[in-house]
């Protein structure tokens, strides 16, 4: 596995990230740099569900009780979602989907005989006090048109407050994706180029990939609100 080239931009990048990361331990520290580092919202696109799946948990290989797993290479999607200045995000619903190994969603209607009935294609996971979300899901594949993507919303309180998308880092048909390169400032398509690692030991090939999502503005907590 070679170790990317760190070009001027990604460079930049990473000290903004370095700056942003005291804000994660030290209250009210670098509040404006962390501010530069918000994830920038990006096109729900056609195929959020129309029709939620009887089984939204976590865990998109496997749909119910059944023994048969989707067909992919199986990322560990973790990651937090924070505040503008770092805290972290309590009882915000996270929800990813996405096309299956073999290129289809669940918002294109039956997928008997050309997806995947054993891919969930959707998920969801509520975030407690630290801010976490987990994912198990397939690696993204492209599909005509677009490079490989995981849809992302981020609710609260009965409100959206975040959609946008994940990519590969390093995927060569990134830089000719219309949403990708819709985002237009280089440094906040870093914060969507996110890298699958190898886990350690995995008999079956797995990755681990960490996505943080930074939003602004949000809902107050009401239980929150009841402590002050």
């Amino acid at each position: 596995m070679t170790t990317p080239t760190l070009t001027p931009t990604r460079r930049a990048f990473i000290s903004t990230i370095a700056l942003g990361a005291a804000a994660f331990t030290t209250p009210g520290v670098f509040a404006e740099e962390l501010a530069l580092a918000r994830t920038p919202g990006m096109t729900e696109g056609p195929f959020y569900p129309p029709k939620l799946p009887l089984d939204t948990d976590n865990d998109l290989i496997v749909i119910n009780d059944s023994i048969t797993p989707a067909v992919g290479e199986i990322p560990h999607l973790t990651g937090r979602i924070l505040s503008a200045s770092g805290e972290p995000i309590r009882n915000a619903a996270v929800e990813i989907w996405q096309c299956d190994a073999k290129q289809v969603y669940l918002a294109q209607g039956p997928r008997e005989g050309r997806g995947d009935p054993n891919f969930q294609g959707f998920g969801r996971f509520m975030t407690g006090s630290t801010g976490e979300y987990y994912f198990r899901t397939i690696k993204p594949v492209p599909y005509p048109g677009r490079t490989p993507h995981i849809h992302y919303k981020i609710k609260k309180g009965g409100r959206e407050l975040l959609t946008t998308q994940l990519f590969i880092n390093g995927h060569p048909q990134n830089k000719t994706d219309g949403v990708f390169r819709g985002v237009r400032d280089a440094l906040q398509r870093e914060l969507v180029l996110i890298d699958f690692k190898p886990v350690p030991g995995s008999r079956i090939g797995e990755f681990s990939a960490t996505f943080d999502i930074v939003i602004g503005r949000t809902p107050a907590d009401p239980d929150e609100d009841r402590r002050r």
